[in-house]
This record gives C-alpha cells, structure tokens and sequence, in this order.
C-alpha cells in the first residue's frame, strides 16, 4: 500500500473542489461568445437562405471573425454543461442525465456543423470568387446552415433548456423563478423559432442568467474545504 501524505491529500481535494467556483464562468463566456457571433452574423448577413450572396463581396470578414469564435463558444459550453453534472452530485437521475447531455452534445455538434458549412463558402469564395454565388451548390450549403442553426438546433436548445429546468426545480440546482423562465423560452424556443432573427438570442441569454446565479449562489455558500477547515 502507498502512503500519501495527509497535507498531499489535502492539497489535491482542494483544488478539485474550488474547481467548479473558476469553472461556473464557463457558462458567461459561452453566452457572451454566441451572442456576439449570432449578432454579428444577423447584421452581416441576410436571415434569407435564398439570398443571392451579396455579403460575400461586403461582410465576408466580418462572418469569418464570427465564424472563428464558434470553436471557443463550444469549448466553453462543455465546461458549463460539467459544471452543471458537478454541482448535480449524487442527485443527478439517469433519464434526465441522459436527454440533458444528449441534447448538449446533440446542440453543439449541430453548432459546429452549421459554422463550417457558412466557412466552406467564404474559403470556396476566395478562390472562385465568380463562380460560386452563381452554382446550387451555395445555395444547397447557405440553406443547410440555416435549416441547421434556426430549426433543429433551436428546437435541441429548447429540449435542453427544458430538460436542465426540470432538473432544476426537483434537485434545487438553480431558482424556481429561473427554472419556470427557461420553460417559457425553451417554449418560444421549440414553436417560435422562425418569428424574428434574433429568436435564437433566448438561449445564451437563459444561460447567462443560470451561469450568473450558480456563480453567486457559490460566493454566498462557503466551500466544503472551508467547512472542513473550520471543523
């Protein structure tokens, strides 16, 4: 048997438990990172999957800067979805478990499709500058990235939305008010995705709001390391 010291063994619990305090901002800056690509898009860009490509030759920089942050939106989404598993604990149920991180990876996969696709244009554009807006190849892969991001990804945000709330009210992992909150707009979410261009702004917003209440409901409760400590 290898024996670690008692001061080892302290040191290495508590990092891993002031893990999820720094780990809760993963959530704002997943929410500030999309809805900065989601506004810059909606004004580069026309909402119209049947456009023309005229914002190719205009905004064609700005769309590759947005497209860009995409990557280190998801990167910072994963975080926010362990956080959440962290703070669930021994509470977490296996169904809800289930749909809630099946519809997080299910979202972000659907994400990161929709970006490259509006990528792979703007590189195609680059090199065959005449002949792609002209093609139905731009036009097929211009409506895929939009059937993606505003109909089945908005619909996967709404089911984790609703999922995450459930979980919420029954394990106390965030405010009731919050948890009925995300029930309206995972509601407008699932049914009103195609109202407004900025319909899809609900979801990072719903996230700050969580992320901003975990982070403070931390700073309000001591840790268990300094529970420990006092004990």
């Amino acid at each position: 048997m290898t024996f670690v010291p008692t001061t080892q063994k302290a040191s290495v619990t508590a990092a891993h438990l002031r893990t999820p305090r720094a780990a809760a901002i993963a959530g704002i800056v997943f929410s500030v990172l999309l809805m900065t690509v989601l506004v810059l898009l909606r004004l580069s860009a026309p909402l119209d999957p049947l456009e023309p490509g005229a914002w190719l030759e205009t905004s064609s920089n700005r769309v590759w800067f947005a497209l860009n942050l995409v990557p280190f939106a998801g990167i910072a989404f994963l975080w926010f979805v362990g956080v959440l598993r962290d703070r669930l604990g021994g509470l977490e149920d296996r169904f809800f478990a289930t749909v809630f991180l099946g519809s997080g990876l299910l979202f972000l996969a659907m994400l990161f499709v929709a970006a490259a696709a509006a990528g792979a244009a703007i590189m195609v554009h680059g090199a065959r500058t005449d002949a792609l807006t002209q093609s139905s190849a731009y036009t097929l892969g211009r409506a895929m990235s939009y059937g993606i991001m505003n109909i089945y990804a908005a619909k996967v945000a709404g089911v984790f939305m609703i999922t995450t709330s459930t979980i919420a009210i029954y394990t106390g992992l965030a405010a009731r008010w919050i948890a009925y909150f995300g029930y309206a707009l995972a509601v407008f979410l699932l049914f009103g995705s195609g109202l407004t261009d900025w319909t899809f702004l609900v979801f990072p917003l719903w996230v700050l709001l969580m992320s901003g209440y975990i982070i403070g409901d931390n700073l309000r409760r001591p840790s268990r390391t300094e529970a420990i400590s006092a004990e």
